[in-house]
């Protein structure tokens, strides 16, 4: 099933048009549907993604919300920890953005600094996501629109892989 939800800027998903979230929300009942039939397929199969992570701990409730819908999809999910906040250069994190963007089908920051997942998102070529997984991204909200056929925890999980295969399937 198509669906026409095709946004590749991170920044995009914090000011979605109403049609762009109802088409986020048409495919995450996609998702919630096949999971309940336990027929999820892995549309992500052989995608890497990263996930760019400067603060918290290896098991936060974020990081793990992402790798788990990811995995679900069939993406594989590296961790990635580098010291971004520390470069004041322009030039060097333009120079890693280009490495992550070769590597990567798409990364997650979380904890980084939105100028500088910014910077990254401009020259990385790839989808570069500001903190999805994260309670207090405005995609969290609309997990309630999904009713209460599955817990609320799913139901997230469900809206976070609907926005990836918008964004990178």
């Amino acid at each position: 099933m198509l669906f026409p939800f095709e946004i590749h800027n991170a920044s995009a998903f914090d000011k979605l048009l109403p049609q762009d979230e109802a088409a986020l929300m048409d495919r995450a009942r996609f998702v919630q549907a096949a999971s309940l039939r336990g027929a999820l397929a892995l549309p992500l199969k052989g995608k890497n993604l990263g996930l760019l992570c400067d603060e918290g701990g290896a098991g936060s409730e974020s990081q793990e919300l992402f790798r788990r819908a990811a995995t679900e999809l069939g993406a594989h999910v590296a961790v990635i920890r580098p010291a971004l906040s520390s470069l004041g250069n322009p030039a060097e994190i333009q120079h890693t953005a280009r490495i992550l963007g070769r590597f990567y089908n798409a990364v997650e920051c979380q904890g980084v600094a939105p100028d500088i997942v910014r910077q990254i998102g401009q020259a990385a070529g790839i989808p570069v996501y500001d903190g999805i997984a994260c309670a207090t991204h405005p995609t969290a909200k609309l997990a309630v629109l999904l009713g209460d056929r599955t817990s609320p925890a799913d139901n997230r999980r469900f809206v976070l892989q609907a926005l990836l295969l918008g964004s990178i399937g």
